[in-house]
């Protein structure tokens, strides 16, 4: 198992059929739910914090995902707020015996920490320091002023109803 910064994981996992829909691919909500499952893992180690999902973005099923396919989730934190992080995830599904390896999914989840109390409770600073780092930070700050744009759009549609309550 190679090391890895504390600000990232890896999850491989073996598509079995229970997985399947009735066309033979992975159901996508497998997939959500793994998905979900990197990103509490990735997020809370890094914060040292049981966190929650606060949001869900750009879930790209790029190709189907197959039973008895390897699929390996690739999970960053990009960037960090007082209590929130945004964790990048890129899905790589690799079919075993005929050694075809493939980017099946992309997406970014934004996590909150919490505290015992269950309320939000702070993150470490991330501080970028590869090339790629900065690379990632950066595009999560571009995602985060999207977000607010998409926010005051939903807040303009539904009066009196914040973009979580929509």
């Amino acid at each position: 198992m190679r090391s890895l910064p504390n600000h990232q994981l890896e999850m491989t996992v073996l598509m079995t059929p229970d997985m399947a829909n009735f066309t033979g691919n992975v159901h996508g909500g497998t997939i959500l739910k793994l998905l979900d499952q990197v990103a509490y893992a990735c997020a809370s180690r890094y914060a040292g914090a049981y966190v929650v999902t606060l949001s869900v973005d750009r879930v790209v099923f790029r190709q189907p995902i197959h039973v008895g396919e390897l699929v390996t989730f690739m999970a960053s934190v990009n960037y960090t707020g007082t209590t929130s992080m945004e964790v990048g995830i890129k899905v790589i599904a690799e079919d075993i015996r005929n050694k075809v390896v493939r980017h099946a999914n992309s997406c970014f989840f934004t996590m909150v920490a919490v505290g015992d109390d269950r309320r939000p409770t702070t993150v470490p600073p991330f501080q970028p320091s590869t090339p790629e780092e900065q690379r990632r930070f950066a595009a999560s700050r571009r995602r985060q002023a999207l977000r607010r744009q998409l926010d005051d759009i939903e807040r303009a549609d539904l009066p009196g109803a914040s973009a979580a309550t929509a």
